[in-house]
């Protein structure tokens, strides 16, 4: 919302746009956080999650998903060490959904967590249709702001730039 001031003719804006518009990226930082912190200690205390075989196992997931994928070479990979490679997906979740809740290295942190759903989306999701039902791809986009953002404000970024 802007305003006119009288005496100049220039438009100025109003503080609660201003506010707004500082701490517009917060929640999206909130929310995407505390959901990768959630996905990854879900997947590293999931009974039977990081497990070559079985129901609910990685290495399933793996296996059902490796020739409806965008990309079957990556899941190929994946299956050659599927308990390493949910491992390293649940670490991975958990350090990128710390690192934006704190605010520290929050482009970086961003950036791995847009190349975490990029990568679901290219295996996991890839065959869901219409394509909108598949969460990966909203994530994807979501991460996106944060990554060209940071976290300008209420971070750890943000005192050490200021100092």
């Amino acid at each position: 919302m802007t305003r006119t001031d009288a005496p100049s003719g220039q438009r100025t804006t109003t503080p609660l746009k201003e506010l707004a518009t500082r701490y517009a990226l917060f929640p999206l930082r909130i929310f995407l956080g505390v959901t990768f912190v959630y996905a990854g200690i879900d997947k590293l205390t999931a009974a039977g999650f990081l497990a070559e075989t079985g129901s609910g196992s990685i290495g399933e997931m793996m296996r059902g998903v490796r020739d409806t994928s965008a990309i079957p070479a990556l899941v190929d990979l994946a299956l050659k060490a599927p308990v390493a490679f949910g491992t390293a997906i649940a670490i991975g979740e958990l350090l990128v959904g710390l690192g934006v809740l704190a605010g520290v290295l929050t482009r970086l942190a961003a950036a791995g967590g847009l190349l975490i759903s990029l990568s679901l989306w290219l295996t996991v999701s890839w065959a869901v249709t219409p394509y909108y039902y598949g969460n990966d791809l909203a994530y994807l986009m979501a991460w996106t702001p944060l990554v060209l953002a940071g976290a300008p404000y209420w971070s750890f970024d943000s005192m050490i730039r200021s100092r």
